[in-house]
């Protein structure tokens, strides 16, 4: 067996009780397999990563490194610091061990079934390997609509990102290396890979059901999460800001011709309707553009803190 061909599967956890057994079970089974195989070394290992979790979360995974060290190894963060921050910190944690790291959710809508063709990927020379959703069946409409809507948005804005792609993707060391030189407070892993470079390609899997427990993203999430990719990859929506104001100033010189030509004509009785809209119209135009403004300044002020992007408490794994 070559023992160069160490992986470790990262997987952030934050309130997921319900699900650990069973998430376990099936890591445990598939690395088991690629190591029968000879594709991996018997050095793999499962990382769980807690992020701050109120519940059983980091109980199940010490004791699941307890029983079975060889497989299993966790990471406890101080406190809860989001799925980006929590998965940032298995992969900088699992690169002193790892060869290639894979990252997924403990949700298991993941297939787990994809983790071969990722590795088979890795050996034909790829250093990056997306896990791509092939269909969107299990979604509601409204779910699907506004996912892919959001990513036809990041592409129309310049925002280099692989479509229908999550957090569901092999790295090679070299890579996550190559991550860690990013160093912006405000993550959004999806936009950042891509940044880094070297040869990547694509496997398509089908996303399940959740198994167990409830989504740690609902729609309030969801959408501060696509506010943060949008924000944290491009400027066009600040220049669409400014360009709104160029036409508005423009728009504003026409009428201001149209009231003196009025008013020198005797025509000076104006619509109360009229006054009333371009007030309004103006006044949100204005508060649109001061709201797209402040959000990067709040960026840019969370940027110049400085501040650590997580706190590990406890790291279980054996060496």
């Amino acid at each position: 067996m070559n023992t160069n061909n160490t992986l470790y599967i990262v997987v952030p956890c934050y309130k997921e009780q319900e699900v650990l057994p069973e998430t376990s079970r099936r890591l445990r089974e598939k690395l088991k397999a690629l190591q029968a195989q000879g594709k991996i070394s018997d050095r793999s290992r499962v990382m769980f990563v807690n992020d701050g979790s109120s519940d059983d979360t980091w109980p199940i995974i010490s004791r699941l490194h307890e029983e079975d060290p060889d497989v299993f190894s966790g990471v406890n963060l101080s406190r809860n610091r989001g799925h980006q921050n929590a998965l940032l910190a298995g992969l900088l944690t699992a690169v002193n061990y790892a060869d290639m790291i894979i990252s997924m959710d403990a949700d298991l809508q993941d297939d787990v079934n994809a983790v071969d063709e990722m590795v088979d990927r890795y050996h034909e020379g790829y250093e990056v390997v997306y896990g791509v959703r092939s269909k969107r069946d299990t979604d509601t409409f409204f779910k699907r609509f506004t996912a892919e809507g959001f990513y036809k948005v990041m592409k129309a804005l310049g925002v280099d990102i692989v479509f229908n792609h999550a957090d569901y993707r092999l790295m090679s060391k070299r890579a996550v290396e190559g991550l860690a030189q990013f160093s912006e407070v405000n993550l959004f892993l999806r936009g950042i890979v891509p940044q880094i470079g070297y040869k990547w390609t694509t496997v398509t899997y089908e996303r399940a059901e959740r198994f167990a427990g409830e989504s740690k993203y609902p729609l309030k999430k969801m959408l501060a999460f696509a506010a943060d990719g949008i924000t944290s990859f491009s400027v066009k929506p600040i220049r669409l800001v400014f360009t709104t104001g160029v036409i508005v100033f423009v728009v504003s010189l026409f009428m201001l011709l149209y009231a003196l030509i009025s008013k020198l004509m005797g025509h000076t009785s104006a619509g109360w309707t009229s006054l009333m809209g371009s007030i309004w119209l103006i006044g949100g135009i204005q508060l649109l553009g001061l709201g797209v403004v402040g959000e990067y300044i709040g960026k840019i002020y969370n940027e110049t803190k400085r501040r650590p992007r997580f706190i590990i408490e406890s790291v279980l794994n054996k060496a």
